[in-house]
Protein backbone atom coordinates (compact mmCIF):
# COMPACT_ATOMS: atom_id res chain seq x y z
CA UNK A 1 0.00 0.00 0.00
CA UNK A 2 1.37 3.35 -0.97
CA UNK A 3 1.43 5.85 1.88
CA UNK A 4 0.96 9.56 1.40
CA UNK A 5 3.24 12.10 3.06
CA UNK A 6 2.83 15.84 3.44
CA UNK A 7 5.38 18.41 2.36
CA UNK A 8 7.29 17.94 5.62
CA UNK A 9 7.72 14.22 5.00
CA UNK A 10 5.41 13.28 7.89
CA UNK A 11 2.71 10.60 7.73
CA UNK A 12 -0.82 11.43 8.84
CA UNK A 13 -3.66 8.92 9.18
CA UNK A 14 -6.02 11.40 7.51
CA UNK A 15 -3.98 11.08 4.31
CA UNK A 16 -3.90 7.27 4.39
CA UNK A 17 -6.28 4.67 3.10
CA UNK A 18 -9.27 4.14 5.41
CA UNK A 19 -9.02 1.00 7.53
CA UNK A 20 -11.67 -1.68 7.08
CA UNK A 21 -11.30 -2.70 10.76
CA UNK A 22 -9.92 0.34 12.67
CA UNK A 23 -9.92 -1.51 16.00
CA UNK A 24 -6.92 -3.57 14.88
CA UNK A 25 -4.82 -0.67 13.67
CA UNK A 26 -2.62 -0.06 10.66
CA UNK A 27 0.18 -2.38 11.75
CA UNK A 28 -2.12 -5.37 11.45
CA UNK A 29 -3.05 -4.18 7.95
CA UNK A 30 0.64 -4.14 7.04
CA UNK A 31 1.05 -7.66 8.42
CA UNK A 32 -1.91 -8.83 6.36
CA UNK A 33 -0.48 -7.24 3.20
CA UNK A 34 2.86 -8.93 3.76
CA UNK A 35 1.07 -12.22 4.37
CA UNK A 36 -0.90 -11.86 1.12
CA UNK A 37 2.33 -11.23 -0.76
CA UNK A 38 3.77 -14.61 0.35
CA UNK A 39 3.68 -16.89 -2.73
CA UNK A 40 3.81 -20.17 -0.79
CA UNK A 41 0.29 -21.11 0.37
CA UNK A 42 1.39 -23.17 3.38
CA UNK A 43 3.62 -20.35 4.65
CA UNK A 44 0.86 -17.85 3.92
CA UNK A 45 -1.58 -19.94 5.95
CA UNK A 46 0.85 -20.14 8.88
CA UNK A 47 1.26 -16.37 8.77
CA UNK A 48 -2.52 -15.96 8.70
CA UNK A 49 -2.84 -17.99 11.91
CA UNK A 50 -0.16 -15.82 13.52
CA UNK A 51 -1.97 -12.65 12.46
CA UNK A 52 -5.22 -13.94 13.97
CA UNK A 53 -3.41 -14.50 17.28
CA UNK A 54 -2.10 -10.93 17.18
CA UNK A 55 -5.61 -9.67 16.45
CA UNK A 56 -6.90 -11.53 19.50
CA UNK A 57 -4.23 -9.91 21.69
CA UNK A 58 -5.00 -6.44 20.34
CA UNK A 59 -8.76 -6.85 20.71
CA UNK A 60 -9.19 -9.09 23.81
CA UNK A 61 -12.84 -8.10 24.31
CA UNK A 62 -13.66 -10.23 21.27
CA UNK A 63 -13.28 -13.26 23.54
CA UNK A 64 -16.58 -12.38 25.19
CA UNK A 65 -18.38 -13.08 21.91
CA UNK A 66 -19.75 -16.46 20.93
CA UNK A 67 -17.50 -18.28 18.44
CA UNK A 68 -14.92 -15.49 18.78
CA UNK A 69 -12.30 -17.49 16.85
CA UNK A 70 -14.64 -17.63 13.87
CA UNK A 71 -15.24 -13.90 14.13
CA UNK A 72 -11.50 -13.20 14.19
CA UNK A 73 -11.03 -15.12 10.96
CA UNK A 74 -13.93 -13.21 9.41
CA UNK A 75 -12.22 -9.99 10.48
CA UNK A 76 -8.98 -11.18 8.87
CA UNK A 77 -10.80 -11.74 5.58
CA UNK A 78 -12.43 -8.33 5.82
CA UNK A 79 -9.06 -6.65 6.42
CA UNK A 80 -7.43 -8.56 3.58
CA UNK A 81 -10.26 -7.94 1.15
CA UNK A 82 -11.39 -10.37 -1.51
CA UNK A 83 -8.98 -12.94 -2.92
CA UNK A 84 -7.30 -14.14 0.29
CA UNK A 85 -6.27 -17.77 -0.26
CA UNK A 86 -5.25 -19.46 2.99
CA UNK A 87 -6.05 -22.66 4.87
CA UNK A 88 -8.70 -21.41 7.25
CA UNK A 89 -10.74 -23.45 9.77
CA UNK A 90 -13.77 -21.46 8.61
CA UNK A 91 -15.16 -20.58 5.17
CA UNK A 92 -14.48 -17.13 3.84
CA UNK A 93 -17.32 -14.59 4.21
CA UNK A 94 -19.58 -14.03 1.22
CA UNK A 95 -18.38 -11.39 -1.23
CA UNK A 96 -21.40 -9.21 -0.41
CA UNK A 97 -20.21 -8.89 3.21
CA UNK A 98 -17.12 -6.99 2.06
CA UNK A 99 -19.23 -4.07 0.85
CA UNK A 100 -22.26 -4.29 3.14
CA UNK A 101 -22.91 -1.08 5.04
CA UNK A 102 -24.64 -0.95 8.42
CA UNK A 103 -28.39 -0.39 8.24
CA UNK A 104 -29.00 3.20 9.40
CA UNK A 105 -31.25 3.60 12.42
CA UNK A 106 -34.45 5.50 11.67
CA UNK A 107 -34.30 8.93 13.26
CA UNK A 108 -37.22 11.08 14.20
CA UNK A 109 -37.57 14.16 12.04
CA UNK A 110 -39.17 16.24 14.75
CA UNK A 111 -37.13 17.50 17.66
CA UNK A 112 -38.34 16.68 21.17
CA UNK A 113 -39.75 19.86 22.63
CA UNK A 114 -38.81 19.08 26.24
CA UNK A 115 -36.21 16.35 26.73
CA UNK A 116 -36.89 15.93 30.45
CA UNK A 117 -40.46 14.85 29.62
CA UNK A 118 -39.70 12.78 26.53
CA UNK A 119 -41.47 12.10 23.25
CA UNK A 120 -44.12 9.79 24.74
CA UNK A 121 -45.47 12.65 26.84
CA UNK A 122 -45.90 14.69 23.68
CA UNK A 123 -47.82 11.79 22.09
CA UNK A 124 -50.11 11.50 25.10
CA UNK A 125 -50.77 15.24 25.03
CA UNK A 126 -51.57 15.09 21.31
CA UNK A 127 -53.98 12.24 22.01
CA UNK A 128 -55.67 14.17 24.82
CA UNK A 129 -56.20 17.10 22.46
CA UNK A 130 -58.55 14.89 20.42
CA UNK A 131 -60.64 13.73 23.40
CA UNK A 132 -63.98 15.35 24.29
CA UNK A 133 -64.14 17.50 27.40
CA UNK A 134 -65.50 15.87 30.51
CA UNK A 135 -64.62 14.21 33.79
CA UNK A 136 -62.67 11.41 32.13
CA UNK A 137 -60.48 13.85 30.22
CA UNK A 138 -59.95 15.93 33.36
CA UNK A 139 -58.76 12.88 35.31
CA UNK A 140 -56.46 11.89 32.43
CA UNK A 141 -54.93 15.37 32.45
CA UNK A 142 -54.46 15.20 36.21
CA UNK A 143 -52.77 11.78 35.97
CA UNK A 144 -50.54 13.09 33.19
CA UNK A 145 -49.59 16.16 35.24
CA UNK A 146 -48.63 13.97 38.22
CA UNK A 147 -46.36 11.88 35.99
CA UNK A 148 -44.85 14.96 34.35
CA UNK A 149 -44.09 16.43 37.76
CA UNK A 150 -42.23 13.23 38.67
CA UNK A 151 -40.21 13.41 35.42
CA UNK A 152 -39.50 17.09 36.05
CA UNK A 153 -38.10 16.35 39.51
CA UNK A 154 -35.83 13.61 38.16
CA UNK A 155 -33.91 16.16 36.10
CA UNK A 156 -34.56 19.26 38.19
CA UNK A 157 -34.11 18.67 41.90
CA UNK A 158 -35.93 21.87 42.88
CA UNK A 159 -39.56 21.71 43.89
CA UNK A 160 -42.02 22.53 41.14
CA UNK A 161 -45.44 24.12 41.43
CA UNK A 162 -48.61 22.70 39.91
CA UNK A 163 -48.88 25.84 37.82
CA UNK A 164 -45.53 25.15 36.14
CA UNK A 165 -46.62 21.65 35.12
CA UNK A 166 -49.97 22.93 33.86
CA UNK A 167 -48.22 25.63 31.83
CA UNK A 168 -45.88 23.01 30.29
CA UNK A 169 -48.84 20.83 29.29
CA UNK A 170 -50.50 23.70 27.48
CA UNK A 171 -47.26 24.81 25.84
CA UNK A 172 -46.42 21.28 24.65
CA UNK A 173 -49.90 21.04 23.15
CA UNK A 174 -49.31 24.35 21.38
CA UNK A 175 -52.23 25.63 23.46
CA UNK A 176 -54.72 23.23 21.90
CA UNK A 177 -55.19 21.65 25.33
CA UNK A 178 -56.40 23.76 28.25
CA UNK A 179 -55.98 22.44 31.77
CA UNK A 180 -59.33 22.75 33.57
CA UNK A 181 -59.50 25.15 36.49
CA UNK A 182 -59.46 23.68 39.97
CA UNK A 183 -57.20 20.67 39.27
CA UNK A 184 -54.96 19.92 42.24
CA UNK A 185 -52.12 17.42 42.27
CA UNK A 186 -51.52 15.12 45.20
CA UNK A 187 -48.86 16.14 47.69
CA UNK A 188 -45.39 14.66 47.27
CA UNK A 189 -44.10 12.59 50.16
CA UNK A 190 -41.18 14.37 51.80
CA UNK A 191 -39.17 11.11 51.64
CA UNK A 192 -39.77 10.59 47.91
CA UNK A 193 -36.59 10.25 45.89
CA UNK A 194 -36.82 10.63 42.14
CA UNK A 195 -33.54 9.19 40.83
CA UNK A 196 -32.20 9.67 37.35
CA UNK A 197 -31.75 6.62 35.10
CA UNK A 198 -28.30 5.02 35.13
CA UNK A 199 -27.69 5.91 31.48
CA UNK A 200 -27.79 9.68 31.00
CA UNK A 201 -26.76 9.87 27.33
CA UNK A 202 -27.97 13.05 25.69
CA UNK A 203 -28.60 14.83 29.00
CA UNK A 204 -26.39 17.07 31.06
CA UNK A 205 -25.91 16.73 34.77
CA UNK A 206 -27.27 19.46 37.02
CA UNK A 207 -28.89 22.67 35.89
CA UNK A 208 -32.47 23.88 35.92
CA UNK A 209 -35.37 23.92 33.49
CA UNK A 210 -33.45 22.05 30.78
CA UNK A 211 -36.48 21.75 28.54
CA UNK A 212 -36.65 25.47 27.93
CA UNK A 213 -39.86 26.02 29.88
CA UNK A 214 -39.71 28.78 32.44
CA UNK A 215 -41.77 28.72 35.56
CA UNK A 216 -44.98 30.64 35.02
CA UNK A 217 -45.55 32.10 38.46
CA UNK A 218 -48.92 33.51 39.35
CA UNK A 219 -50.72 31.80 36.48
CA UNK A 220 -53.25 30.20 38.77
CA UNK A 221 -54.40 30.99 42.22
Amino acid sequence: MQETQNNNGLDYNTAREKLAMPEYGRNVLKMVEMMKAEPDRSKRSAQARAVVKVMELLNPQVRSLDNFDHKLWDHLYLIAGEGLDVESPYPAPEASEFSTRPVPLPMKDERIKATHYGRNIERIINLLCTQPDGEVKTEMIRALAIYMRQQYLIWNKDSVSDETIFADIEKLSEYRLKVPEGIKLQQINSEANFSRPGVTSGFQQGGRNRGGFRKNKGRRK
